[in-house]
């Protein structure tokens, strides 16, 4: 959006903003140091003298025995370090200890002390602080200050403490004490409103950086936050505003114009795939029973057994390689649905032990041609799973179809075991028979469509070999895991479904 003449004038400049903002601050910042300087620092002062000398009052006071060497050598100590000057005496004015022997002369000068704290004597001397057992003065003679504490111990001694003061260098040490103090608050408020106010802007930007970036990724989520602000930041946040709103509807449409053309195109392409799969796959298989039917039905036309019963069994065999037909082509759509996901599942719980008494009730033909007396499946209760019942039952058949097809007798012995173990919250199916294995090359390549393991069965036994590859797609389906493991006396086929 571009910037009118005169437009920019009806802003605050941020820079302008942010340089009046800090002016502020440090112009408080003065005042309070100025005010603090000229109104606290006399009051400060004075009373951080008396602290000093009650302090020292205090200390003492609570010694009882200030004939000790020891004591007295603290004492000495203390009023070097500090600069006092302290005069202890007996009530009847006996000197107990001096730290200077000037201090004790001047004193003991003085008949009457507490003459000495006439408040009209302004010129000398004037009381500062007085408590029940002691008096703070302020003294001033011969152009040296000093505060003076006269006061009595708790053992009935009198004691004088002295402390010189400094007009103007104790003044100055102090006042430098002071402005520390008060720049610390300073720097503090400053830092604060530095950081509010600089912030402020900064956020702003940062946000502002955020979006752009994000919109540079096609991400239009984040919006600029507008504030009350009548400032060029905000315009902008405006108008990136505008922009954003305006690219995400175009994008959006074009996604969605996209997602229908991949749709479209996806489709088209399954759809062709299928279609070339499935015509490759019916062309390869149906090569034998078109040829069958062909060679039976010009026998038939040529009347090449006249006879009855042989038409008849070239009619039955036309037949039966057309019923052959019709089920490989239906078995192979089926098939085709499931791999390119044309196939919904109705999934619903059913009771899977149920489902395979019934598939080993309908096979009882082939296993009384196969011969095999003995097939074992032992579950007494209910085993309740959940996925389309059509499609279990198809993958149950299969493998157990294919265990009666590849049965064969080992140490005498001819069987087929049907087992189900729950893990977690999926049921393991196995199909186990009694006969060779499998071997490595071809344990794969079973999976695929129209693979025999045994190439040398006939037509009748062989089946299409198409049914692993249905139970291949339904378990793809399903996410579900499914193979085949070679036993010491047998082949076991097993598949996992989910447990109600």
């Amino acid at each position: 959006m571009a910037i009118k003449e005169g437009y920019k004038g009806k802003f605050k400049s941020i820079r302008v903003k942010l340089f009046s903002t800090l002016s502020l601050v440090i112009i408080f910042i003065i005042a309070l140091l100025i005010i603090m300087n000229s109104i606290v620092l006399e009051s400060f002062y004075t009373i951080m003298k008396i602290n000093n000398v009650k302090n020292e009052f205090e200390k003492l006071n609570a010694i009882t025995d200030f004939t000790n060497q020891n004591v007295q050598r603290q004492l000495r100590k203390d009023s070097e370090s500090y600069g006092f000057e302290i005069l202890i005496q007996t009530a009847e004015d006996f000197l107990v200890f001096s730290s200077n022997d000037s201090f004790t002369n001047t004193i003991n000068k003085n008949e009457d002390l507490s003459s000495n704290f006439n408040i009209n004597n302004k010129e000398r001397k004037f009381i500062i602080y007085t408590e029940e057992n002691m008096v703070i003065e302020r003294r001033s003679i011969g152009g040296l200050n000093s505060i003076l504490l006269s006061g009595k111990l708790d053992n009935g001694y009198k004691i004088y403490i002295q402390l010189p003061v400094e007009a103007i260098q104790e003044s100055v040490r102090i006042s430098n004490n002071l402005l520390i103090i008060i720049g610390v608050i300073a720097i503090i408020i400053a830092g604060i409103a530095a950081s509010i106010v600089s912030k402020r802007f900064t956020n702003q930007i940062l946000q502002l950086n955020i979006i752009a970036n994000k919109m540079s990724k096609l991400d239009f989520s984040n919006k600029y936050r507008l504030t009350d602000d009548n400032d060029e930041i905000n315009e902008l946040g405006n108008s990136i505003n505008i922009m954003s709103d305006k690219l995400e509807k175009t994008i959006k449409q074009l996604k969605e114009n996209n997602k229908e053309l991949e749709k479209d195109i996806e489709q088209k392409s399954k759809i062709d795939e299928m279609r070339k799969q499935f015509i490759s796959d019916v062309s390869h298989e149906l090569k034998t029973p078109i040829a069958l039917i062909q060679g039976y039905a010009e026998g038939l036309v040529e009347n090449v057994n006249a006879d009855e019963e042989s038409k008849k069994y070239y009619a039955e065999v036309i037949a039966d390689e057309a019923t052959r037909m019709d089920k490989l082509v239906k078995q192979l759509l089926e098939l085709m649905k499931l791999e390119y996901g044309k196939r919904e599942f109705n999934d619903q719980n059913f009771d899977i032990c149920e489902l395979i008494n019934e598939t080993i009730r309908k096979c009882n033909v082939m296993l009384e041609e196969k011969q095999i007396k003995d097939v074992k499946f032992y579950q007494e209760e209910k085993v309740i799973v959940y996925a389309d019942e059509f499609y279990i039952d198809q993958v149950i058949t299969n493998y157990f179809t294919n265990a009666i097809k590849n049965a064969k007798e080992v140490n005498g012995e001819k069987y087929i075991e049907i087992t189900i173990k729950k893990e977690n919250n999926k049921a393991r199916i196995s199909v186990f028979n009694t006969g060779k294995p499998i071997s490595e090359e071809k344990i794969d390549r079973i999976w695929g469509r129209f693979y025999k393991a045994d190439e040398s069965r006939n037509r009748d036994d062989g089946g299409s070999g198409i049914g692993l590859s249905i139970v291949r797609a339904i378990m793809n389906n399903y996410n579900s895991k499914y193979g085949v493991e070679n036993k010491e006396n047998g082949v076991e086929f097993y598949f996992e479904v989910s447990i109600n």
